[in-house]
């Protein structure tokens, strides 16, 4: 599966349009992580629990746009680009989509 934020793939033809495709995972922030974060804000330096959590979520919320466009027959996912939104205190939405085709 190809995935790219640009609109086409160079020295590829789009055969098939399939349409939007997209996968989310929304996550909640565990009191561990919290814990060394306010230690981070005080001393300074990069978050790493935090960083694990969104890579973790961008890996799976990928993942499962992969799956929809698999479904739908599509080899390639143009034109990707990520989101992310608060759901509640604690816990947040990354949701990731694209444009679902088929190229050769």
């Amino acid at each position: 599966m190809i995935i790219t934020n640009i609109e086409y793939i160079p020295g590829k033809e789009i055969t098939e349009h399939f349409g939007v495709v997209s996968g989310s995972t929304v996550r909640a922030k565990h009191v561990g992580r919290d814990i060394a974060a306010s230690l981070k804000n005080i001393f300074g330096g990069e978050l790493k629990g935090y960083t694990e959590l969104l890579s973790e979520s961008r890996d799976e919320a990928i993942e499962r746009m992969k799956a929809q466009a698999l479904s739908l027959g599509a080899n390639a996912i143009l034109n990707v680009r990520f989101s992310t939104s608060s759901v509640a205190a604690g816990a947040a939405e990354l949701y990731v989509y694209g444009t679902a085709v088929k190229v050769v």
